[in-house]
């Protein structure tokens, strides 16, 4: 066909959504560092399911408006930063159709290169063997293909092909992904979304699979297959003191996992000596809790419904106009001068940032990036002039960025650009009331050059990086975004680490405690670090973060 109309833009939208959430732990698999927070498949999927749910009940069968419907639904659901290119580069696409009724070769070639400009305008510093790469090259190559002889359906053959050669050149652009044998994970991703558009122009509609392709992933990747029942769930993380043996089974990694396997998906296991860390994604997290108490007791245990925060997109349409209208935000006079808006994971980190001022806490971080929506309403409840967001994140900063653009003809939001825990402590500290929003916002950024950050986790997968060998089920430490050091112990990965971290200019250690740490542990941790730096003030405390074992801040 020469030209589609908006029905069929919509069906490959959609088909494209599908396609990728079918082979997103593929694309998670992708991650470079061995850490377990590899989600840019599951934040590109979920900002094109948002996007998906936003168009298909658009009636209107023009182009622009289909168009234009799926980037607000992909705008305001967007994660991370993979999620939030997804989104400028469908909203650049859609900018170029507007007044359009139909698109042809030409034309959607253009609106594609619009859209890679686009996406390049949002990253501050853009870098080259990403997901921008791969749309860029590959949208250039379909404007110098395209012209008035071509069809759409040949168009989009041009586009994924170019895409793919494009994404198996990112290696030779970026370093470290030739360093550990992989391709851009950004790039694999929207791959996976021209293929399904392409499928739906070849006459096949993709529909979302149970876990067919997540199957096969399971192989190549941490992340293990989807339910077969449902594709939320519950999120179930808890932490077991193994034994005594005379009360409980002896506990087999090996069939234990592969017990998780089969009632579940996105399974990490980890074990240190009698302690084991467990996280899935199951239906019944009952059984999960009552089959792991065989081997032990909990030290603690937390289970969210993913499914209840996924409910819209399943709402009855009788339901979905009343569900709009509780959800619109209500524009209210502003109350107070100031509002701060924290990422945080952990209750104890939680607490912190509220001890600090902070209205807003917005539950995040590794592996479950909030939306720009999140970010955007949590900013609205602050109802003050001006509003500071401190992502603590890098993967999170964009979304921020997008979410004040959001609300900018609503209130001033400054974006603090905080990358991890201990930048965003050290950043809400210096907050003033008494100065004015500007001189708050610069001082709050001059402060984020004094602290240094590290972590400790546990490793994915073998791999080397950095010269060091780094083995699976083993804690690194990381620092700066560079692993230092990989130990069986956590405990040893916090000390080199430290070694690292701290100089003869060091004044103040912090220390934030995560979830698997248990208080015995903690408190002879912390023992052994005042007495190394017994001339360094030390500040450990509980953060009860998921993932990681340790965030440290140094100043």
């Amino acid at each position: 066909m020469k030209t589609i109309d908006g029905k069929t833009l919509k069906e490959m939208f959609v088909s494209a959504s599908n396609n990728l959430y079918n082979h997103y732990p593929e694309v998670d698999a992708l991650n470079v560092f061995p850490v377990p927070d590899g989600d840019t498949g599951m934040n590109m999927s979920m900002t094109m399911t948002n996007g998906a749910k936003f168009v298909k009940d658009v009636e209107a069968d023009d182009v622009y408006t289909v168009a234009n419907t799926f980037a607000k639904g992909l705008l305001m659901g967007a994660r991370g930063n993979s999620g939030v290119i997804t989104s400028q580069i469908f909203r650049g696409f859609a900018q170029s159709l507007e007044g359009k009724k139909t698109i042809s070769a030409p034309a959607f070639a253009e609106a594609f290169k619009n859209g890679a400009k686009v996406a390049y305008k949002a990253v501050i510093r853009p870098v080259e063997g990403t997901i921008l790469t791969v749309v860029r090259e590959a949208s250039a190559a379909l404007n110098d293909y395209a012209d008035s002889s071509i069809e759409i359906e040949q168009a989009m053959e041009k586009l994924l092909s170019e895409a793919k050669k494009s994404l198996k050149r990112t290696p030779d652009l970026l370093p470290v992904l030739k360093e550990v044998g992989v391709v851009d994970s950004g790039g694999a991703g929207l791959v996976k979304i021209f293929e399904g558009m392409l499928s739906f122009l070849k006459g096949k509609f993709i529909e979302r699979e149970d876990n067919a392709s997540h199957e096969k992933a399971k192989v190549e990747s941490p992340i293990g297959d989807m339910d077969k029942d449902d594709e939320f769930g519950y999120c179930t993380e808890f932490i077991m003191r193994l034994g005594p043996a005379e009360e409980k089974e002896k506990f087999d990694e090996q069939a234990f996992k592969a017990t998780l396997v089969e009632r579940g998906n996105s399974i990490v296991v980890v074990r240190d000596d009698d302690i084991v860390k467990v996280h899935i994604h199951t239906l019944n997290p009952g059984n999960i809790l009552t089959f792991a108490q065989s081997y032990g007791e909990f030290v603690t245990i937390k289970v969210e419904n993913m499914t209840e925060q996924h409910s819209k997109l399943q709402t009855p349409p009788s339901l979905k106009k009343k569900e709009e209208e509780q959800a619109a935000p209500v524009k209210t006079t502003p109350t107070q001068q100031y509002g701060l808006v924290a990422i945080s994971a952990g209750k104890g980190i939680d607490e912190m940032f509220t001890a600090m001022g902070a209205n807003e806490i917005v539950s995040g971080g590794q592996t479950m990036n909030p939306s720009i929506e999140d970010i955007a309403n949590a900013c609205r409840k602050c109802n003050a002039k001006t509003v500071y967001v401190f992502p603590n994140n890098s993967n999170i900063v964009m979304a921020a960025v997008q979410a004040a653009d959001v609300l900018s003809d609503e209130f001033k939001v400054y974006v603090v650009p905080t990358k991890t825990i201990p930048q965003g402590i050290a950043a809400c500290s210096v907050f003033n009331e008494d100065v004015s929003p500007a001189e708050n916002f610069k001082t709050m950024k001059e402060e984020l050059k004094n602290i240094h950050s590290g972590s400790v986790t546990y490793a994915i997968k073998d791999t080397k990086m950095n010269g060091v060998e780094v083995k699976k089920d083993y804690f690194m430490g990381i620092y700066e975004k560079k692993i230092i050091s990989c130990h069986r112990r956590v405990a040893h990965a916090l000390y080199d680490l430290l070694d690292a971290m701290v100089n003869e200019e060091t004044f103040l250690i912090t220390v934030l405690v995560g979830a698997d740490i248990n208080d015995e542990r903690m408190n002879n941790i912390a023992e052994k670090i005042t007495k190394k730096y017994e001339n360094i003030e030390i500040d450990i405390r509980r953060g009860d973060q998921p993932v990681y074992s340790f965030l440290v801040g140094v100043e």
